[in-house]
């Protein structure tokens, strides 16, 4: 399984097929508009525009388990962060990270690649997940890792060799 197997909720409740984006490199990021570390947009959106071209697609996932910080809906949500901060890259319909109802998706990336002391949980808002080409997890980061300290990890998996090259991408 990989990512690319997922189908999730678009922010205006349509069918997202993470399929669309087979072969390109994922930067996924749970959000909240209220949350402290919310400028960290300006910077996920920087890091979409620099490297969208080059095959990274950012995915903005809203959610509201910590400390009722997305108390928005999808609309509101993508309104908020179009305005405030920029941002262009899609956000998808709020979703639960942790527990026995998070998303599949979620479900999955956690059981893929542990967080601080191995622990699966989504420790707070602005969690982030690196997938590669071949649509699996090579890197996740903390809440408190800024978007400018994803550069380097992004430029590798860029770099990778895709899953049609035949050569691995797992290092």
């Amino acid at each position: 399984m990989t990512a690319f197997d997922f189908t999730v909720m678009a922010g205006d409740g349509s069918a997202h097929p993470l399929s669309q984006y087979r072969g390109k490199v994922l930067l996924i990021v749970n959000i909240a508009t209220e949350c402290g570390l919310k400028p960290q947009l300006v910077g996920l959106e920087g890091l979409w525009r620099t490297f969208g071209p080059q095959g990274l697609q950012v995915l903005g996932f809203p959610c509201n388990q910590f400390m009722g910080q997305e108390p928005r809906d999808a609309g509101e949500v993508a309104a908020f962060c179009a305005v405030n901060y920029g941002v262009t890259f899609p956000l998808m319909a709020k979703v639960l990270v942790n527990g026995p109802d998070a998303d599949p998706l979620y479900q999955w990336l956690t059981a893929q690649r542990r967080g601080l002391l191995g622990n699966r949980r989504i420790l707070w808002n602005y969690a982030k997940f690196l997938i590669g080409r071949d649509g699996l997890v090579r890197r996740r980061f903390a809440p408190t890792t800024k978007p400018e300290h994803l550069v380097r990890p992004i430029r590798a998996a860029l770099a990778a060799a895709t899953p049609q090259d035949g050569k691995s991408t797992r290092r």
